[in-house]
């Protein structure tokens, strides 16, 4: 993909944080861009900013769960029947499901790896078919995060085992997709300023019961991002040259460089020098 001219893209959880300044990135180099979002306030705010920004008719927005699976489904009908389809998929709506792991219940799996890495398939399955179909190529970008790539924390360890899972199907879908013209990226952030720790707000009333996080989502709740985090806008103009440049790993900070060197070192000192003899 060379221009976002005349391109329409499609971003989950688009109406804040990183898929926000995705969103603006995109139109302001030209792409038309639906935002989707699970929370309707995020939408209204986003829209009364792409009105004071003059981005107002290349920018539209619908409510979206992305665990829906039928929804999904409706919401990439509607694409091709209003827009021709889509050329740019940008799977971005997460959760930051933290807490002490020992402690989660079913519920705490089911919602984070449903939105983290379920949502991720079901844009995929959505939309891949039909982008296909229309054979004009295009690009999709997951999300996941250098929290992926190192060992966290274990707290961290659903969120972290979703992301994981994003980076290694983007990874293995690259090849066969670009087969089909169509490029694969993976962003792969680390301290953004957003609404991740917002994710008490977010949690569906069935996934509430039988929860092991309560106390540790509240204390989230109550932390909002760093003053010096990056900014979404600044994240937004990478991945929006990381498309351009159909690169596979779109990586924001170098923070965790020693500690990716350490984990990849780590798993190469398991692996023996020589193939097994059977």
């Amino acid at each position: 993909m060379r221009t976002f001219h005349e391109k329409r893209a499609f971003v989950t959880g688009g109406a804040s944080g990183i898929g926000f300044g995705i969103v603006k990135a995109l139109a302001k180099r030209g792409a038309f861009v639906v935002i989707a979002d699970l929370r309707t306030d995020h939408i209204d705010r986003a829209l009364r900013e792409v009105r004071e920004a003059g981005l107002a008719s290349s920018v539209a927005a619908l409510a979206l769960d992305v665990t829906d699976r039928a929804a999904f489904a409706a919401v990439a009908e509607r694409m091709d029947i209003e827009l021709g389809g889509i050329d740019i998929l940008v799977n971005n709506a997460g959760v930051g499901v933290e807490g002490p792991v020992l402690e989660a219940g079913y519920a705490d799996w089911d919602f984070g790896l449903g939105v983290n890495l379920g949502g991720v398939v079901n844009g995929l399955q959505a939309f891949l078919p039909r982008m296909i179909e229309h054979g004009r190529g295009g690009h999709v970008v997951n999300v996941s995060s250098l929290a992926a790539a190192v060992r966290m924390p274990s707290n961290f360890a659903i969120y972290a085992a979703g992301k994981a899972a994003v980076l290694n199907l983007s990874e293995n879908l690259r090849e066969e997709l670009a087969g089909k013209g169509i490029g694969m990226s993976v962003l792969c952030p680390a301290f953004v300023r957003s609404n991740i720790h917002e994710a008490a707000l977010n949690r569906p009333a069935h996934l509430r019961e039988g929860s092991g996080f309560t106390q540790s989502e509240a204390t989230l709740l109550e932390r909002p991002p760093g003053a010096d985090w990056m900014d979404p806008e600044t994240v937004g103009e990478i991945v929006a040259e990381g498309i351009l440049a159909n690169r596979l790993y779109i990586v924001t900070h170098g923070e965790f460089r020693d500690k990716m060197r350490e984990r990849n070192e780590a798993l190469l000192d398991a692996v023996p020098e020589a193939a097994f003899q059977y």
